[in-house]
């Protein structure tokens, strides 16, 4: 009978993590880059209304965090990063569905500064970016060892030979949302944050732009974890990838991956 009985329990589990063999009066909880916030919360607020009786619940922090919680065991059913590497981790570890996994959302990076500020930089190679702060100021970043802004941040500079000469210089934050925010708030002169960042604050304004070519690309992927067990969190991450999300997306500057890239 115990064999039957998780046969049973295996089979009711495999449709409820079917889409449309579930019904939707479910919740979903969703961890996010903190970089997706404005737009994600555009994205699940469209997604609500089709779906009126699922309950989004999003947790944003750096990328690196949402993983190790999740290599914790905490309850997220949906994952998208801000790179691939910490994505590559779950999928290792088996904490993710590989066959869910998809390439979501493409970013920029660039150099920001108070809206007040008149500083003006040229990107140049060498980019003397200490010359740019005053003494005593820092650059904002996030986590140059662990989440994706930072460490995209900290390539460029070396692709542009400033590492060196900024890397005692650096405020670190613990994401890209609180690195912005301390450009915002006037507490540093200067920022390495994601375009959709700058778009989405308006206490700041892009100063430069850093070439496509001085880190690696910028790429979102997003998956089901290994322990999303409704058909809503399959349907919320279709959802993702569709037209109206797309547009949502683009709203808050970030490019949509054609499925064909």
């Amino acid at each position: 009978m115990k064999w039957q009985q998780s046969l049973c329990l295996f089979l009711f589990c495999s449709l409820l993590a079917t889409p449309g063999m579930a019904a939707d009066d479910t919740s979903v909880t969703v961890f996010a880059a903190a970089s997706l916030k404005n737009a994600m919360d555009d994205v699940a607020t469209a997604y609500e209304k089709h779906h009126p009786q699922t309950d989004l619940k999003i947790s944003y922090a750096g990328s690196s965090t949402l993983a190790r919680q999740i290599e914790a065991g905490a309850p997220a059913d949906v994952y998208v990063s801000a790179n691939e590497r910490w994505m590559d981790q779950l999928e290792k570890d088996g904490l993710i569905r590989a066959d869910s996994r998809r390439d979501l959302l493409r970013n920029a990076l660039v150099l920001v500064a108070p809206t007040d500020s008149s500083t003006q930089i040229a990107m140049t190679n060498p980019l003397d970016l200490a010359a740019a702060l005053p003494q005593g100021r820092y650059l904002a970043m996030a986590d140059t060892q662990s989440v994706p802004a930072g460490i995209y941040g900290r390539q460029a500079l070396q692709h542009l030979g400033a590492w060196d000469d900024m890397s005692q210089r650096i405020a670190q934050a613990e994401d890209v949302r609180a690195a912005l925010a301390l450009v915002a708030r006037g507490e540093a002169p200067l920022g390495i944050v994601y375009a959709s960042d700058a778009l989405a604050e308006d206490d700041v304004k892009v100063v430069a732009r850093f070439p496509a070519d001085t880190h690696d690309p910028i790429i979102y992927p997003a998956a089901l974890t290994r322990q999303a067990d409704s058909s809503a969190a399959a349907g919320f991450l279709m959802f993702l990838s569709a037209p109206e999300a797309a547009k949502r997306f683009q709203r808050w500057g970030f490019q949509v991956v054609d499925e064909a890239d």
